[in-house]
């Protein structure tokens, strides 16, 4: 591809080349409403030429608050086809971090999804003086609303079709090193920082995943079930700068709720989540299986069984033996074939996993299924996806090679560094952090990792997180935690340790699958404190624990542990919105249950 490339020039060229085909589909009052590539340019042009009129200049930054839909795009494609930079706020902020963020970003305009969406706006309307207008979607309860910076989106769509002429030409403007996104980090270690991102890093990435495997080729006849946030880089390039590459369709959830049946409806040929959405299916499914009659059980535990003797085959690019594969094609056909209809997973020809380490187990599960579950890896200041497995290059406990164009190598203590067209300009207003990540044309990614004979990286952990012992051991707590995270009855582990005598870790039971538990063993409970104070759920984790220091060496084995008494919120500052534990929090706040553990260590 031409590194000269802008998402406008794009976009042009993807509505030019197919426009009847149908771009995104939206399911609304139980029925999937369809957008060709025509009217989702004319949408797009329509919010752009609005935002010219009321005043939007090349550069100006505009917030976008919502849940994936249609309209968030027609507003991401309308600013940056009319020369703004777009910055998404996650649905669940609170008020101060939506202010936060317009305040930070310097906002001129705010896409609100609802009246919930407004409100928050309203909280903190006198501290952004800045802002200037705030576009509502849904006005739903809001009959008889007036304020003289707000407006509808249908009167924003009839203000643009109303100024028609120059959306071309400005689109042509467009340069590779104009500052496109916006994109806040989780904020783990504190505030969010603003990750500036341009039209050459987004472009080229979009392009990079479409042509990444030249077997699997994404294509305009693939689908995606758009699900995860918008805000997050991982979903954004799926949803908005992948497609105009390829040309797939993309489909919108009606609600977080309704993942799995809609899953189902429309069966994609190209999945992607986070580890947690692959863990969650992988506990189901082993839950539900033991719960079946034995028949079904006896059967589904040999059509695994074979899964993963064939797929260790397909892994190493070998042919498995003639009885092997008559058996793995009888066990597809009579088991597996049917538990991915169920599942929604019957087209799907590839699947990733990203935004955080999985545990290779979880991968080699999904093979045996016969889905090729692969990983990838990289951040938001490398615009996403720095390596990827591919069917044909695939190696379990690594997330691949490198994207063509990509350089990565390993710093002499250890911590990847990436040089590609993806990597960003820098922290937006913050010099300091972008020096420190920035350096020689190098980003600095923060974790440790390990590049093998063959170019396979395999990550050890984020560098800040690695535990030493008392004893001078490094201990990696995310390959723990990933073990951990395998069992169907454990939803999070932290684990502990620095400065120790040993391994600990806190655990977050899986309320569903031990309430399940619990109501097979007559065990009462009424509340997730409940499960998490029962000896005898404490007795059924213990086992999980054991099964994993099992597989580990001694000095990474977990010696005590403690069960939380609540779940992680992202309210309480728990987690970030794409479920990353906050491990300062999570120290600071059990404190005091750390410190027993340890004590009764020693006692």
């Amino acid at each position: 591809m031409d590194r000269g490339t802008t998402i406008p020039q794009l976009f042009l060229e993807a509505t030019a080349r197919h426009p009847e085909r149908v771009a995104l589909r939206e399911k609304r009052l139980g029925i999937w409403r369809e957008t060709t590539w025509r009217q989702y340019r004319d949408h797009v042009e329509a919010v752009a030429m609005a935002l010219r009129a009321a005043g939007l200049q090349r550069g100006d930054r505009v917030a976008i608050l919502g849940d994936n839909a249609p309209w968030w795009l027609f507003a991401d494609f309308g600013v940056l086809t009319a020369g703004g930079v777009s910055a998404g706020i996650y649905t669940t902020s609170s008020w101060q971090q939506c202010r936060y963020i317009v305040r930070h970003s310097g906002a001129r305009f705010l896409f609100v999804e609802n009246q919930e969406q407004l409100q928050k706006w309203l909280e903190f309307e006198s501290d952004a003086p800045d802002l200037e207008l705030v576009i509502v979607v849904d006005v739903t309860g809001l009959r008889g609303f007036r304020h003289p910076k707000v407006i509808t989106f249908e009167q924003l769509l009839e203000r643009g079709r109303a100024n028609r002429g120059e959306w071309t030409k400005l689109c042509e403007e467009a340069k590779p090193d104009d500052l496109a996104l916006l994109i806040y980090t989780s904020g783990t270690t504190g505030d969010p920082k603003g990750a500036m991102l341009t039209h050459g890093n987004l472009a080229w990435q979009g392009v990079a995943i479409a042509t990444f495997d030249p077997a699997l080729r994404l294509a305009p006849d693939d689908d995606v079930l758009s699900f995860l946030p918008l805000c997050h880089i991982f979903e954004r390039l799926f949803t908005s700068f992948v497609p105009l590459a390829a040309g797939y369709t993309v489909n919108f959830i009606e609600s977080v709720e309704t993942v799995p049946e809609n899953m189902r409806e429309v069966a994609p040929t190209i999945g992607y989540a986070v580890p947690r959405i692959w863990e969650k299916y992988h506990s189901r499914i082993v839950l539900r299986m033991e719960e079946a009659t034995w028949l079904k059980r006896i059967a589904f535990r040999l059509a695994i069984r074979l899964g993963e003797r064939h797929s260790r085959y397909v892994i190493r690019n070998e042919k498995a033996p003639l009885p092997l594969r008559v058996g793995w094609l009888l066990a597809h056909f009579a088991v597996l074939r049917k538990l991915k209809q169920r599942l929604g997973f019957h087209r799907m020809r590839l699947a990733i996993s990203g935004a955080a380490p999985i545990a290779p187990d979880i991968l080699l599960f999904f093979h045996s299924l016969g889905l090729y579950l692969v990983e990838g890896y990289g951040q938001t200041e490398g615009t996403g996806v720095t390596t990827v497995s591919s069917r044909s290059a695939f190696r379990p406990g690594t997330v691949g090679r490198p994207l063509p164009g990509v350089e990565v190598r390993i710093a002499d203590d250890g911590e990847i560094l990436v040089r590609s067209p993806g990597v960003f300009l820098g922290y937006f207003g913050d010099e300091e952090s972008t020096r420190d990540t920035l350096r020689d044309g190098w980003l600095h990614s923060g974790d440790l990792g390990e590049i093998d004979a063959d170019g396979f990286l395999r990550i050890v952990d984020r560098k800040k997180d690695l535990i030493i012992t008392a004893g001078g051991k490094n201990i990696a707590p995310q390959m723990i935690e990933n073990r951990l995270k395998f069992s169907p009855y454990i939803h999070d582990a932290v684990v502990i340790g620095d400065g120790r005598k040993f391994v600990a870790a806190m655990i977050v039971v899986d309320e569903e699958n031990v309430g399940k538990y619990a109501q097979e063993k007559r065990i009462p409970f009424a509340t997730y404190a409940d499960l998490a104070a029962s000896s005898e759920v404490r007795i059924l984790i213990d086992r999980e624990v054991q099964k994993v220091n099992d597989e580990l060496a001694r000095v990474e084995q977990v010696r005590r542990f403690a069960i939380l008494p609540a779940r992680l919120y992202e309210e309480e500052g728990e987690v970030t919105p794409t479920m990353k534990v906050k491990r300062r929090v999570i120290h600071e706040k059990y404190r005091a249950l750390i410190d027993e553990m340890y004590k009764e260590a020693s006692a």
